[in-house]
């Protein structure tokens, strides 16, 4: 148990420094801030390394451990391989893997943390990738008001009832309880921008064209902007885009069998979405930044 905690606090040493980084400017934290359900709401897409624009917008992180694929098209189908991404885009952390290994192993606070965590203060890509997915891993939101009604410890208000109702009839086929994502692909009817195809650009397949993964609804109170380059600022533009069921002709087949809804229904499903914001995870201290741990090893950033 002690080394599994080890572990953890290694993975989360790591999330949050910017050593993984070419310059050390970004951390995974940069992108993805504990307070905001691990997105980040003052850029419509990610920001990395001298500033530089990446194409989407940073997906929240929570109840990884259920997850098949990762990133918005699926590049990636494990959790340990996941940073690897980031780490060494270019428009991200632009970083080469021996190089973030040396800096780690000069570092005495790792040198330290790994040999806690593995018995020896070797630094290796798989030990770095096995600790950040240990703390990623923790990251599990279900201490929301929903979570509470369905333990039986909460009732909904009768516009939240009446929003679950509504939930239930027009967006549970892609976002699918209790995770509130089917973990699938689709095309949520907006224009698909030219330089970004989603899905077809990992699989080559013409159909993928526009696909993105669908995102998780929980703490959508928290992890604005939406869709996956971030064009929706607000809620109520989200509702406003599905409540008129009207997409584009390639919208997947879920989405064309939405039905239009009126102002009130539009309203009552934001009413119960928001019973989805699970405050404790969000802000959960063992989450986030380790200053103690930093503390402990004169590191400053």
């Amino acid at each position: 148990m002690q080394q599994q905690e080890n572990c953890i606090q290694l993975g989360r040493a790591l999330f949050y420094d910017p050593i993984l980084s070419r310059d050390s400017t970004i951390s995974c934290a940069s992108c993805h801030s504990s307070y905001v359900a691990f997105t980040h709401v003052d850029h419509k897409v990610s920001h990395g390394i001298d500033d530089r624009i990446g194409r989407r917008n940073a997906p929240a992180l929570m109840n990884l451990a259920w997850s098949k694929t990762f990133m918005w098209d699926g590049a990636i189908n494990h959790l340990d391989m996941q940073p690897l991404a980031p780490i060494t885009h270019a428009l991200e952390m632009d970083e080469q893997l021996p190089h973030v290994l040396s800096k780690l192993q000069a570092s005495r606070m790792y040198r330290q943390l790994f040999s806690e965590v593995f018995g020896d203060s070797l630094v290796t890509t798989e030990r770095m990738l096995k600790s950040i997915a240990a703390f990623l891993i923790t990251l599990e939101s279900n201490r929301s008001k929903y979570d509470a009604v369905q333990r039986g410890e909460a009732l909904f208000s009768e516009q939240e009832e009446r929003g679950y109702q509504l939930f239930k009839q027009q967006c549970n086929a892609c976002h699918t309880e209790p995770l509130f994502t089917n973990g699938e692909f689709a095309n949520n009817g907006i224009a698909v921008h030219e330089d970004d195809f989603g899905r077809g650009e990992i699989t080559g397949i013409a159909s993928d064209t526009g696909l993105f993964k669908v995102p998780t609804l929980r703490n959508i109170y928290y992890s604005r902007p939406y869709m996956h380059d971030g064009r929706m600022a607000r809620l109520s533009d989200v509702m406003l885009h599905y409540g008129l069921a009207s997409f584009e002709t390639n919208a997947s087949a879920e989405m064309k069998r939405m039905r239009p809804m009126k102002d009130e229904q539009r309203i009552d499903l934001t009413a119960f979405l928001l019973t989805l914001s699970d405050s404790a995870f969000v802000f959960e201290k063992k989450h986030q930044y380790p200053f103690k741990l930093y503390e402990k090893f004169g590191v400053q950033h």
